[in-house]
């Protein structure tokens, strides 16, 4: 079962929405989430949060959560309800952008559930983000842009394959070194590591 859930970020375009959606057996909107479905014309099958930014309109129908849980944020809120409907795989749209603290607390957010899902994602218009579990791979048209980010702070024992600058059982650590604007120079590529959480960027 596959779940996409729209947050309060930056919002996603209706292209972007519309492509998203045809693989969804669960759309979730993260409060203000919901009304970015509904600007654009698309039902939410259930909006949760704790409704401080969503606007309910009179003529639609469908479910609505009210949490008002302030330990946890929309997105939170959102993640665990899908995990409860028995959600196996997810793409989040809009989780970054607005505000600044907003976007690393979501990337924590990713760092908590990923464990939980077969495939977490959180995707905008221009990037990718998911954690690298031990080992990930992925094939891409070559001179896409991947970054590397320590979200633990310092990963070890980090070795790369068809990247233009490889990494060989090495460490990435916050202010120390990090593996922005790296490029793939193969099709396919694969990143391994030893203990750390890291998350990886890759251009959309």
């Amino acid at each position: 079962m596959h779940a996409v859930i729209v947050s309060n970020g930056f919002p996603p375009s209706k292209q972007l929405l519309e492509e998203e959606l045809k693989s969804a057996d669960l759309i979730i909107g993260a409060d203000g989430g919901g009304n970015t479905l509904l600007f654009h014309g698309l039902t939410p099958h259930v909006v949760i949060g704790d409704m401080d930014s969503f606007e309910k309109p009179g003529s639609v129908e469908f479910e609505i959560i009210h949490d008002a849980d302030q330990e946890t944020n929309d997105l939170e809120k959102a993640l665990s309800l899908a995990l409860y409907r028995g959600v196996e795989t997810c793409t989040v749209l809009g989780a970054f952008g607005r505000r600044m603290d907003h976007s690393l607390k979501n990337l924590s957010v990713l760092k908590r559930f990923d464990p939980a899902f077969g495939r977490l994602i959180f995707k905008d218009e221009r990037l990718i983000a998911q954690m690298v579990n031990s080992s990930f791979s992925a094939e891409l048209p070559v001179g896409s842009i991947i970054s590397l980010f320590p979200l633990s702070g310092k990963v070890t024992g980090i070795t790369t394959k068809g990247l233009k600058y490889p990494l060989n059982d090495e460490i990435l650590e916050n202010g120390e070194q990090d593996g922005t604007s790296n490029e793939n120079v193969e099709p396919e590529f694969s990143i391994e590591i030893e203990s750390g959480d890291l998350v990886v960027f890759i251009e959309n």
